[in-house]
């Protein structure tokens, strides 16, 4: 049976089949793979190129996924994916290697499909859709996990998508468990995994939860055990201890890294390697040290991608939430807090032991 809409992406009609599930799987690279999968996770404000090329510099991960890009009625040009992913201009790759999957949001079935087939001409690493995002700004608009009443269009959108993006291209949905109770979670999972998603990350809280712990990981396994395809957990994973634990309570293994490793850039690799203990005051020293040039790296890349009046804010947030597990960052963090000027906070930087390399500023074709 084949659906009808008006596209508000510049077309008149488009015409795209509308099951509510495939007839076929289609190709899933992730699909009965028993090695331990680590994602790292989108994170609006926060995560982006520059951060992402910081956490995946030295491997780690098996993808990370973009910002969203917000899809609200146009067809949005290649330069718009190439600024939420400058990595699509080299592979879609981070510089350490790491797969770059972009984020889709919006509601319109059309005017996703027709941007997910722009986005596929760019040949991505992956696709995901943004059905988790709590923000207000973005619920006003129907975006992100204001759908989760709607498991009907999460379908619709989904198999939308699907049928835009070449089956080589992985597509995987981000979702809450709900917008104010979990009541709807396991039709949403359902509907997005039999519209064509190869692999669900559960965020499992709900909108109306937002980021307060705790993270109900029990619904997780509920999930699991309603889809057919690859379930990753996610939500308050700060260490190797709290990834045990969600193990054991959501039945899964694979996990998406979002806050957690922005405070700890070694909590994936401590994860992979199954020590579990938290490090001791020695081994967070020497991981201080390993840190250094990294931050010093981040600071010269923010400082060739924003003005310089915004650059300072950049490096106190990752120092901020470094803060938690790093007493250098939260003696670092303090000694720039009130500084205001890029050159104040440079100054700093070097008294503490940051280098600072030579960054050849990004692309902007």
């Amino acid at each position: 049976m084949a659906g009808k809409w008006k596209s508000a992406c510049g077309r008149v009609w488009i015409r795209i089949p509308l099951p509510t599930r495939l007839a076929a799987p289609l190709m899933n690279p992730f699909r009965g793979s028993t090695g331990l999968r680590l994602l790292l996770a989108p994170m609006e404000g926060l995560l982006d190129d520059v951060l992402r090329a910081a956490l995946t510099a030295s491997g780690g991960y098996d993808h990370v996924v973009t910002e969203f890009a917000r899809v609200s009625g146009t067809l949005l040009p290649e330069r718009f994916f190439r600024r939420i992913a400058p990595e699509l201009r080299q592979g879609s790759r981070t510089e350490g290697g790491t797969p770059v999957h972009v984020q889709l949001l919006g509601s319109d079935p059309a005017c996703m499909h027709d941007n997910a087939a722009r986005l596929a001409s760019l040949a991505p690493a992956g696709v995901d859709l943004n059905f988790g995002c709590p923000a207000p700004t973005v619920n006003r608009h129907r975006g992100g996990a204001a759908l989760l009443n709607e498991p009907e269009l999460l379908n619709r959108i989904a198999v939308a998508v699907r049928a835009a993006v070449p089956a080589s291209i992985p597509l995987s949905a981000k979702m809450r468990l709900g917008i104010d109770d979990a009541g709807r979670a396991i039709e949403c999972a359902q509907a997005l995994s039999e519209g064509g998603a190869g692999t669900l990350v559960v965020h499992a809280r709900t909108k109306a939860d937002g980021y307060r712990p705790p993270a109900h990981w029990e619904w997780v396994a509920r999930i699991d055990d309603a889809v057919a395809v690859p379930v990753v957990a996610n939500g308050e994973v700060w260490s190797a201890a709290d990834w045990r634990r969600c193990r054991a309570v959501s039945g899964v293994d694979d996990v998406m890294l979002g806050r957690g490793a922005v405070a700890d850039p070694f909590l994936a690799a401590r994860i992979r390697a199954g020590r579990l203990e938290q490090p001791d005051a020695e081994e967070r020293a020497h991981e201080w040290a390993a840190l250094l040039p990294l931050i010093g790296a981040f600071r010269e890349r923010v400082r060739h991608k924003v003005e310089a009046k915004h650059a300072p804010g950049r490096v106190k947030q990752w120092l901020h939430l470094l803060a938690r597990n790093y007493p250098q960052a939260q003696q670092l963090f303090a000694a720039i807090r009130s500084l205001r000027t890029l050159a104040e906070v440079e100054g700093a930087l070097r008294r503490h032991g940051v280098p600072a390399p030579a960054i050849n500023p990004p692309s902007t074709a």
